[in-house]
């Protein structure tokens, strides 16, 4: 029975069309997702939208919609986003949902149960955009003196009836777990300002709100919505099947993998186990918080006038040089910046020149110049020392790296491959060894041709379409296209084959910057 592995994306909030910043997040933990269905692993990958909260009903009433009509809208681009930058999700999980209802009363009821739920009066200071509450101690001034929430949206003060969470009982259990738990989350220096803060100490969570109703009802007060991040939170297991704890949930349950915004670390990795052990379920074992994708180096605003739709970028770039620099131009954790000019950079550079050429001439190489895919006839030293590098990097280094969520690494491990074969065909040189030699030219086609169908294999996770493309045309069975069989069985299905290489066509045609994307 394969390994199961379960990874999400935090849900987006649909009261706008997606931006780069959701794509980014999308395609990471795809590619993610795909590297440890290459490994054998039975994975479950889930996204969806947060539908529900304050800040949606007033969207819908500012649009003269409602709120429905406008979550049913919005999450279709969200959908398409997705399904157009080939994000192999099992599951899309949208909290308007009947079973998330369900699912999100019966953890309620749970908490309740456990002696975690009271009611109270709330008085402090919310904000809408982050649909969170903050302290008197962590807002801070804006220009013109106002307050303003850390992370500089507008807070209101609110007073009313509430739920309260007894989140303060948790604060012990909490820095316990990230003390004997370090990789709980992920990178350290977010486990480093979470640390900081339960330190600091707890209050209890005001968990319910009487002022709309847009949400799922408290069961037995529904006049009360629940919070929204108590909702939100529980599409992890509802999309499971949760509350049938049975099935997919007890196959895949707890997520391995809950990949997410730096900007919401605190939900996931405070409130989330908090309410889970509360309900008694357990928690999910990482949390891992990406940074922010910055346009030019500035966020994305519209008053700024910056924000990018990514399937725009993806219609112009095409999707597989997208995926690919997003996830080669950012160490993954930290922030980052993309602009027209680096991407085509990236994709010219690394994709075109690097892999694409070395591609192009060795595959219309064989196509021209033998009637049958070349064989081995005798390794040489620097037959073997190309085999050591290009195995060590798809089998060891590339896995190892997207197995620590080090993405960038990886892909880098994987092109110093890319530029060592570049340097053997040089090196090499089968044009002339096709008057001199034609048997050490064939020996020295058949390396380039399996390094480069391993290269395929290696940044398959991150450019889907293209390395199946090319393992198509280079006829490598599916089931060879993983990590391990593409490195232990490399020779036999190409000595084995009947398969006749037809001239290629270009991998990664060169990109042309369009003039309205210039600096």
């Amino acid at each position: 029975m394969a390994e199961k592995y379960y990874i999400t994306t935090a849900i987006s909030y649909p009261n706008g069309r997606p931006h780069i910043g959701h794509a980014y997040e999308a395609i990471a933990a795809d590619v993610i997702a795909r590297h440890q269905r290459m490994q054998g692993k039975d994975v479950r990958f889930q996204t969806g939208t947060d539908e529900h909260g304050l800040k949606m009903a007033q969207k819908a009433r500012e649009l003269g919609v409602t709120p429905t009509a406008l979550a049913d809208e919005m999450t279709q681009y969200f959908i398409d986003m997705c399904d157009g930058l080939n994000v192999s999700y099992d599951v899309f999980q949208r909290t308007t949902e009947p079973l998330h209802h369900l699912a999100s009363q019966e953890l309620w009821r749970r908490m309740e149960a456990n002696g975690d739920l009271y009611l109270d009066r709330y008085e402090g200071w919310y904000s809408v955009r982050d649909e969170a509450y903050y302290d008197e101690s962590e807002l801070i001034e804006g220009e013109g003196g106002e307050k303003l929430s850390p992370q500089g949206t507008p807070v209101e003060w609110t007073v009313e009836e509430s739920w309260f969470f007894r989140l303060s009982k948790y604060a012990e259990p909490l820095l316990k777990l990230y003390s004997e738990q370090p990789n709980f989350i992920r990178p350290e220096s977010r486990r480093n300002e979470i640390m900081r803060f339960v330190e600091g100490g707890l209050r209890d969570l005001s968990v319910s709100r009487t002022s709309f109703d847009w949400g799922v009802k408290v069961p037995g007060s529904e006049q009360h919505v629940m919070y929204v991040w108590v909702d939100a939170l529980t599409n992890y297991i509802t999309g499971l099947g949760f509350p049938d704890e049975q099935g997919d949930f007890a196959k895949y349950w707890p997520a391995d993998l809950h990949l997410i915004g730096k900007d919401i670390t605190r939900f996931h990795t405070i409130y989330w186990p908090a309410f889970l052990w509360s309900a008694g379920i357990a928690i999910p074992e990482h949390v891992f918080s990406h940074g922010f994708l910055l346009n030019r180096g500035l966020k994305e605003s519209k008053s700024l006038g910056n924000v990018t739709d990514p399937m725009d970028l993806a219609e112009r770039f095409g999707v597989d040089v997208l995926r690919y620099f997003l996830m080669r131009e950012v160490a993954f954790g930290q922030d980052g910046s993309y602009s027209p000019e680096a991407i085509v950079m990236r994709g010219n550079t690394e994709l075109g020149n690097a892999f694409g050429n070395l591609v192009q001439r060795t595959l219309s190489f064989i196509a021209k110049n033998l009637e049958w895919l070349p064989q081995i006839g005798g390794h040489d030293a620097a037959d073997s020392a190309l085999f050591e590098v290009v195995g060590n990097a798809v089998q060891k280094a590339v896995p190892a790296a997207f197995d620590d969520l080090a993405l960038q690494q990886g892909i880098d491990a994987w092109l110093q491959a890319v530029f060592a074969c570049n340097a053997y065909i040089d090196e090499q040189a089968p044009w002339t060894l096709r008057k001199t030699d034609p048997e050490r030219m064939e020996t020295v086609l058949a390396t380039l041709y399996i390094c480069i169908a391993q290269l395929a294999v290696g940044i398959r996770a991150v450019t889907p379409t293209k390395a199946d493309a090319l393992l198509d045309m280079m006829g490598i069975p599916v089931e060879n296209r993983t990590y391990q069989e593409i490195g232990a069985h490399w020779y036999s299905p190409l000595a084995e084959s009947e398969f006749n290489l037809a001239a290629p066509s270009p991998l990664f045609p060169r990109l042309e910057l369009p003039p309205e994307d210039a600096a």
